[in-house]
This record gives structure tokens, sequence and C-alpha cells, in this order.
């Protein structure tokens, strides 16, 4: 699926099955909410902490999924289209970081180990 589809499914899922978008800020707010969820998802599988439960280890992508969701409600309600929007980023990065990384004196000691 292409970003710009991804955009528009959204919108009619809001349209249609949703009622109506949520202002900005409480879209602000619940995507902050699920960024927690993913990180406590991962803090846990790849970190030092546990699950309090089995279940909650295989939501991973389904959390990914809930950040992105709300990521393209605010970019459709902003007027954001995602898929420029990275484009230009890519590019940016591109352009700023092409030398940055290799020369890294940590990224090459940790790429050792």
């Amino acid at each position: 699926m292409e970003i710009k589809d991804l955009q528009k499914d959204v919108d009619h899922w809001i349209k249609t099955i949703g009622v109506r978008y949520f202002n900005e800020l409480t879209n602000l707010a619940i995507l902050t909410e699920e960024v927690g969820e993913l990180a406590r998802i991962i803090s846990r599988k790849y970190g030092e902490q546990s699950f309090k439960n089995k279940e909650e280890e295989n939501n991973l992508g389904d959390e990914m999924a809930d950040v992105l969701w709300v990521l393209v409600c605010l970019a459709n309600q902003t007027g954001v289209d995602l898929e420029e929007a990275i484009k230009r980023n890519i590019e940016k990065k591109t352009l700023r970081d092409k030398d940055r990384h290799k020369n890294n004196d940590k990224l090459l000691k940790a790429q050792k180990k």
C-alpha cells in the first residue's frame, strides 16, 4: 500500500465509521499514548523488563500500526502529504548525513563487537 492510499483509507474510515476526526490536540495526546504503549512492549521484549502477561508480547505490530494510524490522522487533518514529506525528509537526511554516520567512531566500534 502506498502512503497516499493509506491516507485516503484512513480518511474514508474516519468519515464513515469514526464519524469525525478528534481535534488535533486530542490526536497528539492519543499519539503520545500509543507511542508509550509501543515503548512498553519494546522495553519488555528487548530491554530488561519482563511482561506481566505473555499476550502483550505479540502486540508489537499492532502498536506500531496504532502509532501510524494516529500520525496519518494528524497528517490528514493538517493537510500534510506524508508521501511527499518523507521523500523530502530522506533527501534532507541524505544531504546532511551522507558521511556523518560512516565517520562516527561510536557506531564503528559497536559494529566491530
